[in-house]
């Protein structure tokens, strides 16, 4: 792939993953801001994985969830010293479980594509396939259109 090429890949899906954080962050949910250390995230982790382009495929757009560092320490500890499941490792599964299905529908509400990630190291991770257009700005926004009628339809 020519490096021109490459960067316009790039960007494109740079603008889709800023577009699927500021959705989640006008949903209310907390969004980590970009770069942020692992360590320290907490919230709906936004990011492009060119992983896929050793593969000659296009970059993907993951949203992970990031419970706070207290927890994952807690259930991580649990596991190496229980070896099974423990209140704080079953309660971050469920964390998990429930932020990716309220992601699904916050992110197909607005529009974009989504699925699970299929990827077994990280089941709970959110593939975003593909956004609304560019060009039409975010219900949310300022120049958002309300719904479309007909001349002459009264308003609902």
């Amino acid at each position: 792939m020519d490096e021109t090429l490459g960067r316009h890949v790039n960007a494109r899906f740079e603008r889709l993953a800023q577009r699927v954080r500021d959705e989640l962050a006008a949903a209310g949910l907390p969004v980590v801001a970009p770069g942020l250390d692992d360590e320290l995230a907490v919230g709906a982790a936004v990011r492009v994985s060119s992983w896929s382009q050793h593969f000659g495929e296009d970059p993907e757009v993951l949203v992970s969830w990031h419970t706070s560092p207290r927890l994952r320490s807690k259930a991580a500890a649990d596991l190496r010293q229980y070896g099974e499941p423990t209140p704080a490792v079953v309660l971050g599964g469920e964390v998990h479980r429930a932020m990716s299905a309220a992601v699904v529908a916050i992110l197909t509400a607005a529009g974009f594509t989504v699925r699970g990630s299929g990827n077994d190291y990280a089941p709970f991770d959110v593939l975003v396939v593909a956004g609304p257009d560019f060009r039409t700005p975010p219900v949310w926004s300022g120049s958002a259109q309300g719904p479309h009628r007909t001349e002459g339809e009264p308003a609902k």
